[in-house]
């Protein structure tokens, strides 16, 4: 591809150009320090309109590769200032990028009228070559793939699956630019962070861990300073983003933000050696002090941190490592014991929503304060759990039992109250972890009786299960197998009859409309599956087979 010929430019210009952009950036840098206000608010329109008129300048004479790195650093910068002064999701800036793209071209004596911005962008990555253009170029393409992410996940179900079914479009595109953007500028992180959530989106997981554990490492080096005579300063996109959607995809991830993540990915993957080393990582991160290492606001990766301490004893006794898992939850057992009124009235379904409104005082906060105790007592409830899983794979059924008990009886703490009649599926989510704590506990510290030959109390914890999720294969297998040990065959042939014509699924609520249960309960309720089906299907039919008892009549 040939350059076009034109004619030179005069030096001159293009450093009074360079010392332009350099002026209005560091005005701004400066409007910075002044903090929050008016002041910034005013600057940030004048710098949206002196690079624009910059750009308006550079733009009126004919391309040339001299200039084309200042005039593509020249309108990354309009365009940020273009976002920071909207309060929308951007609509039509795309065009601003295509007509750089189109100015590369013609510096090369090639023009792109007739193409589409995916495949403008082909041809200018494919065909330019020029070292000096590929970081701007990137930045650019960063920037335009941030917008197309934020377009496709404008309707969160809607655009999750046209980010999935939209095999050979845009997010692929996207995907292309975060890489390469990453490539040439290292210090462009959140392009990384962009590209492990395609990866995650893509179900690509092992592509996601390697994106991740490049970003932390990325995340632990100091960055350069920068270089002030520089005439491509580039100025910090999160603090010129206002619009919440495109703001979220160019925030920088702190490095406990993204530790985490690699942990519960491996979790959730059943990486369970690789999440615990991230997990214990992370709780070493948390000694060297968390707030100064995540923002503690909406936009945080992070769940509440006793969750996390959950979560990581939920890996440590997947690893086999019982006795650190039991002390992992004693920490948050201890720290959540003081936070939980003696008596706590929750109505199982709430008309309203729990967050203050305008106006509200006292009775928002009153409500959001109920809300935190909620959560306090399951993640209590959750450590006695945990605990009691932990020492029954210890072959410690005593203590086992005891941690059950605990666990039940800190629910006991709860006064449920509502009319009883609406569908499983409308109780409020905190709720509805309380019933599944309370049910895995039962189910638990059932087979803890089984274990030491105390039947009877047995039967009674897999009665009670069955009341909170009636028709569960596991408590129902295991009230067969309790019916069965005391003796009771023929209740238990009629039970397992029962259960085993009942159609899979079944359980109280249609397939598929089951809330998905926090990740720290994972684990618990793989434990809670009863272990012996076969065994006992054999033995009831062996016993149907040798009486003439029709359990069906």
């Amino acid at each position: 591809m040939k350059r076009r010929r034109g004619a030179a430019l005069e030096p001159g210009c293009l450093r009074a150009w360079a010392a332009q952009s350099q002026a209005l950036a560091g005005r701004w840098r400066a409007a910075q320090r002044s903090g929050p206000g008016g002041a910034a608010a005013r600057e940030l329109r004048r710098q949206r309109g002196g690079f624009g008129e910059l750009l308006l300048r550079m733009r009126g004479l004919p391309a040339a590769f001299p200039t084309l790195p200042l005039e593509l650093t020249v309108l990354y910068n309009s365009l940020l200032f273009t976002v920071g002064a909207s309060d929308s999701a951007i609509e039509g800036e795309s065009e601003g990028i295509r007509a750089g793209l189109l100015r590369v071209l013609e510096a090369c004596g090639a023009c792109g009228q007739d193409l589409s911005t995916e495949e403008l962008w082909q041809k200018v990555l494919r065909e330019v070559t020029v070292e000096e253009l590929q970081a701007p170029l990137h930045r650019l393409g960063a920037l335009q793939a941030a917008w197309w992410l934020a377009d496709s996940r404008l309707g969160s179900t809607a655009g999750l699956f046209r980010l999935l079914s939209n095999a050979e479009g845009k997010p692929q595109t996207a995907l292309q630019h975060l890489k390469q953007a990453l490539q040439v500028d290292f210090q462009c992180l959140p392009a990384l962070s962009h590209v492990a959530a395609v990866y995650h989106e893509l179900g690509e997981t092992e592509a996601e861990l390697q994106a991740l554990a490049l970003l932390y490492e990325a995340l632990g080096k100091k960055p350069p300073a920068a270089a002030s005579s520089s005439p491509y300063f580039l100025i910090r996109t999160e603090l010129l983003v206002h619009p919440p959607i495109l703001a979220s995809l160019l925030r920088h991830r702190h490095p406990s933000e993204v530790k985490y993540l690699l942990a519960q990915r491996c979790l959730q993957d059943g990486r369970v050696a690789d999440a615990v080393e991230h997990y214990l990582d992370f709780l070493a991160l948390l000694q060297e002090g968390l707030q100064q290492q995540v923002p503690l606001d909406g936009g945080s990766a992070l769940p509440r941190i006793p969750e996390v301490f959950l979560e990581a004893a939920s890996a440590l006794e997947q690893a086999g490592r019982h006795q650190d898992a039991i002390i992992v939850c004693e920490e948050v057992i201890s720290r959540t014991t003081d936070l939980i009124p003696w008596m706590l009235r929750v109505e199982e379904r709430l008309e309203q929503p729990e967050c203050p409104l305008p106006g509200a005082g006292l009775a928002g906060g009153l409500l959001s304060q109920k809300k935190e105790s909620r959560c306090c007592l399951a993640w209590r409830a959750a450590g006695y759990l945990h605990q009691g899983w932990a020492w029954a794979k210890l072959g410690e059924s005593k203590e086992a039992i005891t941690q059950f008990s605990r666990c039940l009886s800190s629910l006991l703490r709860v006064q449920l109250y509502g009319s009883g009649v609406e569908p499983t599926e409308s109780l409020l989510p905190e709720v509805e972890v309380l019933q599944k704590i309370r049910f895995l506990s039962l189910i638990g510290r059932g087979a803890q009786f089984l274990e030491l030959g105390r039947h009877k109390e047995a039967l009674l914890d897999f009665q009670h299960s069955l009341q909170i999720s009636p028709g569960d294969p596991a408590a129902a297998s295991y009230l067969v197998q309790a019916l069965w040990k005391l003796n009771r065959k023929q209740e238990a042939a009629a039970h397992w009859q029962k259960f085993s014509q009942r159609p899979s699924g079944e359980d109280g609520r249609q397939e598929g409309q089951e809330r998905p249960f926090p990740l720290y309960l994972v684990s618990c309720l793989k434990q809670a599956t009863f272990p012996h089906s076969e065994s006992l299907a054999r033995s009831i039919q062996d016993y149907l087979r040798t009486t003439s008892w029709d359990p069906s009549s």
